[in-house]
């Protein structure tokens, strides 16, 4: 009994979520439909309402929205098209009313200024020409039927041209609005792959400079000694004064430039007792860095001069 309970509300709680889940999905975008709803209006030639939806739109997308600037170049086409017919009609009052509500919106459509100047100055110099006088008409014969319906039926055929051709402008805006979002996003996901290409590169030669430098500071550095030179002598006064501790010191120091630059060692000193003194304590400590290494020494007896050891590179000899 409680068993089936809880599957009763399990399968309940299932259907409710996946209902939801399948209102969220065929939810459409509230954005597009009120674009879609701008573009019926421009459509069926409701221009003052497509302009207070666009402007109520505005306040809802992002500054860089591109489609805000396609529906006023829209809008900037349509105001020139209805000065154009009224301009046609010989309305050049209306012509310039439409014309001034297509100026805000031409610098969204460049393409269109050549057609507006033009319009414009035939408006201007329209409406400055004296008026005619109008004449009264002769009345007009009552129209015999066959001349009423031939009448019609070209007003029948003109509108069906008008509608046909406002569908192929409606269609060709559509394609090239489809074609302008396609470059859009081909031209978006070039400049990502090259921004990936840049920050590979970047890090690449990051990893480079921190290569060099760990190479640079994984060279040995000299502590007593010029790499470069030939040979380069260290003195040793501390054994004129007995001092061990700093012979030892000093001896720490030499051992190492001696594994790191592969020295051979020429110990001068005053008495023979003293060669194998400081040899010992050298070899000591050379053995301590690097058991392997295999020190070369050489001694020098100057009873009249300091003592002192003379180390010489080997990758310099």
């Amino acid at each position: 009994m409680n068993f089936n309970k809880t599957q009763s509300l399990a399968t309940l709680a299932l259907s409710l979520l996946l209902g939801q889940a399948h209102a969220e999905y065929w939810t459409p975008d509230e954005l597009v439909t009120s674009f879609n709803g701008v573009s019926a209006q421009i459509s069926r030639g409701e221009l003052q309402a497509a302009e207070q939806s666009l402007t109520a739109l505005q306040q809802r997308t992002e500054k860089n929205d591109v489609r805000i600037e396609q529906y006023q170049r829209e809008l900037a086409g349509a105001y020139l098209k209805q000065g154009q017919q009224q301009l046609a009609a010989q309305n050049p009052e209306a012509a310039s009313q439409a014309l001034a509500k297509a100026k805000p919106y031409m610098a969204m459509a460049p393409g269109l200024k050549g057609q507006y100047e033009q319009s414009l100055a035939a408006s201007q110099g329209a409406s400055g020409k004296p008026t005619a006088k109008a004449t009264p008409a002769p009345a007009a014969k009552p129209a015999s039927q066959p001349q009423v319906a031939a009448a019609t039926e070209t007003q029948r055929r003109s509108d069906v041209e008008q509608r046909l051709q406002q569908a192929e402008a409606s269609l060709a805006q559509k394609e090239a609005e489809r074609v302008r979002l396609q470059k859009l996003a081909e031209e978006q996901a070039t400049a990502k792959r090259e921004a990936a290409a840049a920050q590979a590169a970047k890090l690449a030669a990051a990893k480079a400079a921190a290569a060099a430098e760990a190479a640079a500071a994984a060279e040995p550095r000299a502590r007593l000694i010029d790499p470069t030179a030939s040979s380069s002598s260290v003195p040793m006064p501390m054994l004129d004064a007995n001092d061990r501790d700093s012979l030892r010191t000093l001896l720490d120091a030499v051992a190492a430039d001696v594994v790191a630059f592969d020295c051979a060692v020429r110990l001068q000193v005053r008495e023979a007792k003293d060669y194998p003194f400081v040899a010992a304590l050298l070899s000591a400590r050379i053995k301590k860095l690097e058991p392997g290494f295999n020190p070369q020494f050489s001694p020098v007896l100057k009873p009249d001069q300091e003592p002192r050891l003379v180390l010489s590179p080997q990758s310099n000899s």
